[in-house]
């Protein structure tokens, strides 16, 4: 089972590259909240992989979706079932408002520029109206609101609710299209960003509903790990007047802007060398800066162009300003 989901993992990531994405590879971190991040010029893409979705819970979402407004970056989860049942592709489904699709719908809209049209609710399967089109359409044929409502077998109010936008059954729309001989629906761009009630739920990039953590302030001090080391590390970078977000099941350990993206990652050296690779990426594709602090003393100032601090070189830090500079000196070493 492990090889599988690898495999999926690869095709993805084959298949973003195709599609132009500069893509960081960290499902070798375990455990962890995405297994892939991807940029394409303004687009920013964190991708999650799963089997069934339903193993997606409350709290994993949650801290999908801060990552997602931390960054920011579209959030996707690519799956293939929920229970015995397969997924649809060209369906947009979406568990605690993370926008869920199968490997077929992603490939469709990277490789062909086909976008789903549908997206699944509580009461089924439903496409977007294109209110405007639709409203149009019906005023170009003379039909009034009733006499379209009595061939889609909806109310009155039903038709004014999808020429406002509201999304509507897919058996509804294909009596509507029929009648009207044109399409009324408008597609999914998956990387969009947020989208209104009218369409399939999706992630937010604001946080509101994450269930994450509020922003530290004296009102909400910053939460303490446990672990005296990274709590140490923290604390050092909130007094370089950061505002540090800690992160949880993640490949770096804090999210903050200095302005730029900094990633943070804490533990030993042996720790460093093994997530190396994966921070130099991710920094590369948020298009920021990473970082991994150490409490050895240490005679290197990288690993494979991540820079390596110990606790005592970072207390010596200033500001903001002058860890970048001391950062991007040690990126090129």
């Amino acid at each position: 089972m492990p090889r599988l989901r690898e495999r999926r993992i690869d095709r993805i990531r084959e298949m973003l590259e195709r599609a132009g994405f500069y893509v960081a590879d960290t499902h070798g971190v375990r455990p962890s909240s995405f297994d892939l991040a991807g940029r394409r010029d303004a687009t920013l893409f964190l991708v999650k992989v799963l089997k069934n979705i339903d193993a997606l819970g409350a709290d994993e979402a949650a801290r999908l979706l801060e990552l997602g407004r931390l960054f920011p970056a579209t959030v996707l989860i690519v799956g293939e079932s929920s229970g015995a049942a397969e997924l649809d592709a060209g369906v947009v489904y979406t568990r605690y408002g993370v926008p869920i699709v199968t490997e077929e719908t992603l490939g469709e809209y990277l490789e062909k520029g086909l976008p789903p049209f549908l997206y699944a609710s509580p009461g089924g399967i439903f496409a977007r109206v294109a209110g405007d089109r639709l409203r149009a359409l019906r005023d170009a044929r003379g039909l009034s609101l009733g006499a379209l409502a009595s061939v889609a077998g909806v109310s009155r109010r039903a038709i004014q609710l999808y020429e406002e936008g509201a999304g509507a059954e897919i058996d509804i729309v294909e009596r509507i299209e029929a009648f009207l001989g044109q399409p009324i629906i408008s597609p999914i761009g998956l990387f969009d960003g947020p989208r209104s009630a009218a369409g399939p739920p999706a992630a937010r990039s604001d946080g509101a509903g994450t269930g994450a953590a509020p922003r530290p302030s004296p009102d909400h001090p910053r939460p303490r790990t446990g672990d005296p080391l990274r709590d140490g590390v923290l604390d050092q970078l909130d007094g370089l007047g950061l505002e540090v977000t800690v992160t949880v099941r993640a490949p770096f350990d804090a999210f903050a802007r200095a302005p730029e993206i900094l990633l943070t990652g804490v533990g030993s050296l042996r720790t460093a060398q093994h997530r190396a690779e994966i921070l130099r990426g991710l920094a590369h594709v948020a298009e920021g800066h990473a970082m991994f602090v150490v409490a050895e003393t240490i005679h290197r100032t990288s690993i494979g162009g991540l820079p390596i601090l110990n606790v005592r070189e970072l207390r010596r830090q200033r500001d903001p300003d002058a860890l970048l500079e001391e950062l991007s000196e040690r990126e090129g070493s």
